[in-house]
């Protein structure tokens, strides 16, 4: 909800930013949303306690600004907050409306160093075997476990993916990630045999005639959704003796990841097959790969 008292020049301003990125970027609805609301809270601060408007911010209003989110909200959604800012005022020097960016010396609140929750390879095996296959909608969940874990896909990436774009013949796949990038991931050739399984018999028993251009679908004819797979994967969890509280199906994204670099893949590559446009995203694997790597030298090696 909007700040009644909000400068209704800075309105404009964050709503022609918001419509920028997504003319440029083709940003998701709920990315720009975000980007809006943390605007609008800056917005809504200035006015309340009358400080100059968006485009005439000085670094020491902005300080004070920050020290007041400091006091209410976690240093990860501060990290946010800052990001929102320095794009903002990035993209309004690039527009020449202001010459000095009142982020330039702001620093990064420190976040305390997470690393992914990993999977072994054994209970990844435990988990894609959990689904019934003698079910239509077990093979349909096998597939989308085995496709998940071949891949490395985002959820949202998963659910969304059309028939068109599966090609099984050429052992790919074409995603689209965060702002509609396109990029081609193989499949590898367990996850094209549950996937041709899944489409020969059980995708057209759960249709029943019904027309769906969505490769995974459920009961009621539509493509599944991201909640929908969240619960299934949980569900899966129990049956396989994983704890659920420590699964998800951004879990099985971190294995894939964390088991290709563990059996010798370049990092650039790992980059590429999980959409990521930095590669300094990519590189927290690493670490969990070098853990993984000391431990098994600790275990096997005569003086570990």
């Amino acid at each position: 909800m909007q700040n009644l008292t909000q400068n209704p020049a800075d309105l404009t301003e964050i709503d022609q930013f918001c419509d920028a990125l997504w003319l440029e970027d083709g940003l998701a609805k709920s990315t720009l949303d975000s980007y809006r609301s943390d605007l609008g809270r800056l917005a809504g601060w200035l006015a309340e306690h009358g400080h100059e408007p968006l485009l005439d911010l000085r670094e020491t209003t902005l300080t004070a600004f920050v020290a007041h989110l400091s006091r209410s909200t976690r240093a990860s959604s501060q990290a946010r907050y800052l990001s929102t800012l320095r794009r903002f005022f990035r993209w309004q020097i690039g527009r020449g409306r202001i010459v000095v960016d009142p982020t330039l010396k702001l620093a990064n609140p420190g976040l305390p160093s997470r690393l992914p929750k990993v999977m072994s390879e054994k209970q990844v095996a435990d988990l894609l075997a959990a689904p019934d296959i003698d079910t239509a909608l077990g093979q349909r969940d096998r597939a989308m476990l085995e496709t998940l874990y071949a891949t490395g896909l985002r959820v949202s990436e998963l659910v969304n993916l059309k028939l068109h774009e599966v090609s099984l013949a050429d052992g790919v796949l074409r995603a689209f990630g965060k702002g509609s990038k396109e990029r081609l991931v193989p499949l590898g050739e367990l996850a094209i045999d549950w996937i041709s399984s899944y489409l020969q018999a059980a995708r057209p028993d759960i249709l029943r005639g019904r027309q769906s251009d969505a490769l995974f679908v459920t009961a009621r004819g539509g493509a599944m959704t991201r909640h929908a797979f969240w619960h299934l994967i949980k569900r899966y969890a129990l049956v396989a003796g994983i704890d659920p509280a420590k699964l998800s199906p951004h879990v099985l994204r971190h294995a894939f990841a964390t088991h290709l670099l563990n059996h010798g893949a370049d990092l650039r590559v790992v980059q590429l097959l999980l959409g990521h446009a930095d590669i300094s995203t990519t590189q927290i694997y690493t670490h969990v790969a070098r853990e993984r790597l000391k431990t098994l030298h600790a275990v096997h090696h005569p003086r570990g």
